[in-house]
């Protein structure tokens, strides 16, 4: 298929409308067999559960050209797995995990030419949610919803390369005990808006949110997970029952222990520790590895070993590794990688 005409080096992060979109409908306590569809505005009612009481999740994944021209999805049964556990917490049906897969596969196939080439430094995002469509007055579930998935081309998420970040510990709770902290719902993000907006205000990159009961853990970013290195190159993340199980940071795990042969730990990390590590970074759908030079404390200033020039050597290691694997250079575990025919 002949790609569109767009300056792969140079598109954005944002939005651009592609050809086909997936739906599927839930009524009467069943999902419909869903469709491929050119309409991508909406027409729902004023009282629409997603509008009235915030009942949206959705997910986010990518599909990247290989080294060697095949096109792929990168682990989309963890995806699956993962939004179904935000609808039970939500209270919304399941959408079957097999249809989830076959929908992502159909809506990469549908927008095939818009798939950058590989080297482009871009890649194919893709945007399964769904939202309770039905009207709800009362606080109640919807009795009816949607599923869609939308796909658009998307540049690097750090335009002009990967530079360390500077983040500052939030006096905002992300999240509480028992929450919904560890699934991906629409409402978990529209509350990090003024913390990131107000981090932004004050000059700093990102938020390093604490666990809400003792403010004495590390939990995570408004949308990343956090990763630590120590100073004999033990690979660290944050354990607690209120953050998001980011497909990124576990696979960052996997290929610190199997690929590159690093001790690995989940585990809770805590504030007062964190001047001992050597390299920090986020981990994500969007950038796999953000590099963090400087946290700062309420004015005290915790600088990174790795410093803030560059990723720290064992954070490359792990970029570079994943990234070879998405894109083909790495052989990859068995089922990591999807093949759109």
């Amino acid at each position: 298929m002949e790609k569109k005409n767009l300056d792969w080096a140079n598109i954005g992060f944002g939005y651009i409308k592609t050809d086909q979109r997936y739906v599927s409908n839930y009524k009467a306590g069943v999902w419909d067999e869903g469709r491929l569809t050119d309409e991508d505005m909406l027409t729902i009612s004023e009282c629409a559960g997603v509008l009235q009481y915030a009942q949206t999740i959705f997910e986010g994944m990518k599909a990247y050209t290989t080294e060697d021209g095949r096109i792929v999805t990168f682990r989309p049964d963890l995806n699956a797995a993962r939004m179904a556990d935000s609808a039970k917490r939500l209270e919304m049906p399941v959408f079957p995990q097999e249809r989830f897969v076959e929908a992502v596969l159909k809506t990469t196939a549908a927008n095939q030419a818009y798939v950058p080439p590989f080297g482009s430094g871009a890649t194919l995002y893709l945007r399964p949610y769904m939202f309770g469509s039905s009207p709800v007055i009362g606080v109640k579930p919807a009795e009816e919803y949607q599923f869609r998935i939308f796909a658009t081309p998307v540049g690097p998420y750090f335009k002009g390369g990967v530079k360390p970040l500077t983040i500052c510990v939030s006096d905002f709770d992300r999240a509480a005990p028992h929450g919904t902290g560890h699934i991906k719902a629409g409402l978990n993000y529209a509350m990090s808006l003024h913390a990131i907006q107000t981090a932004h205000r004050n000059g700093f990159d990102e938020n390093m949110y604490l666990d809400a009961a003792t403010r004495t853990r590390v939990e995570e970013t408004g949308g990343a997970n956090f990763l630590f290195v120590t100073r004999d190159n033990k690979v660290i993340t944050p354990k607690s029952d209120s953050i998001l199980p980011s497909i990124t940071r576990r696979s960052l795990m996997y290929v610190a222990k199997e690929y590159l042969g690093l001790e690995t730990e989940e585990r809770a990390v805590y504030l007062e520790e964190l001047a001992d590590f050597a390299e920090c970074g986020l981990c994500g759908t969007a950038a796999v590895i953000s590099p963090v030079g400087k946290i700062v404390d309420h004015g005290k200033e915790i600088c990174l070993p790795s410093g803030m020039g560059d990723m720290g050597p064992i954070t490359k290691k792990l970029y570079d590794t994943l990234t070879g694997i998405q894109m083909g250079r790495i052989e990859a575990p068995k089922g990591w990688l999807v093949e759109i025919n």
